[in-house]
């Protein structure tokens, strides 16, 4: 290594970001870059470093080992750099800075919403900013310091705290119109007969209708007459309040409607219950606004103030 020419904690940020998004064109995203500045700065490190980082291709970009044991080393101590930065800057406890978040959508309806508002008026120094992500990524990629995701979805290295309802439960139900047209559905296995209103995540994948009674577990590949994506959610619940067809998702979502009369319950035997969402970071950095973030939704929970309707 030329020791006139060291690299900079910033050229080593920007090898990082290829190496974790495995591409110039990703990393720049990120970075707010233009792909050639991304391309010149790591073609200006392996020339200080005296080794090659990264070998290239028309179709891909693979570390090197030499590039592969930087990335083990670096990470870790840029990630308690920039914690450390954030203590100094939120010094005088004074939270300062920003929060960002990359969370599953079913969350943004009514878990999520008042912790961050309740969070901005502690801390009014502090910025938020949220990604809705519903594809099975990791949900601390892309500058995001913490994920919320449901315990399927957690990795095994992470803090993992509960945030919301400890358990929740997804519903089946109807407009009365349609009951009134088309019958009232005595078992799982006669949905195969009826309109549905189906819910697809951004990876393409439908969400499940598993019903459980007891012992019995029965999953239904109900016929879709109307499909939504998860992030209109909200439409899927309008089409169903105008007699479009069933729906099967969170109780939480449907109880105002249920409580009005809107919608109808159907087979609440078989409504499948399953654990609340966490909220989960890395244990080797923790920013001061996430510290503050979690001490929050500690505190709302030791006071038993409930961000749903669903029991904690």
């Amino acid at each position: 290594m030329n020791s006139n020419h060291e690299p900079s904690l910033d050229d080593l940020s920007v090898f990082l970001a290829v190496f974790d998004t495995a591409g110039f064109r990703a990393a720049a995203k990120r970075l707010g870059l233009s792909p050639s500045k991304v391309s010149d700065t790591i073609t200006r490190l392996e020339a200080q470093l005296g080794v090659p980082l990264l070998t290239r291709n028309t179709r891909s970009v693979m570390p090197t080992e030499a590039g592969r044991a930087l990335a083990a080393r670096m990470s870790p101590l840029l990630a308690e750099t920039r914690a450390a930065l954030l203590e100094v800057t939120n010094s005088e406890h004074q939270i300062r800075g920003l929060l960002k978040l990359n969370v599953s959508g079913a969350v943004m309806v009514d878990i999520l919403p008042p912790l961050i508002e309740r969070f901005l008026k502690v801390h009014p120094e502090v910025r938020v900013e949220i990604v809705v992500e519903d594809r099975l990524i990791d949900a601390i990629a892309d500058g995001c310091v913490a994920g919320i995701r449901y315990g399927e979805h957690l990795a095994q290295d992470m803090i993992a705290v509960p945030i919301g309802p400890q358990i929740q439960q997804l519903a089946l139900c109807a407009a009365p119109s349609y009951i009134a047209r088309c019958g009232h559905p005595l078992h799982p296995g006669e949905l195969s007969d009826h309109e549905c209103v189906r819910l697809r995540f951004s990876s393409g994948v439908l969400t499940a209708w598993t019903f459980e009674r007891g012992t019995e577990v029965v999953t239904v590949n109900a016929p879709g007459r109307v499909t939504i994506g998860v992030h209109a959610a909200a439409a899927a619940i309008n089409l169903t309040r105008a007699g479009c067809g069933l729906i099967y998702t969170f109780k939480n979502w449907l109880e105002p409607y249920m409580q009005s009369g809107e919608l109808v319950p159907v087979l609440p035997d078989w409504w499948q219950t399953f654990g609340g969402p966490r909220l989960y970071f890395s244990s080797r950095s923790m920013p001061a606004t996430l510290r503050a973030f979690v001490d929050l939704v500690a505190q709302t929970r030791e006071a038993g103030e409930g961000m749903s309707k669903s029991p904690w």
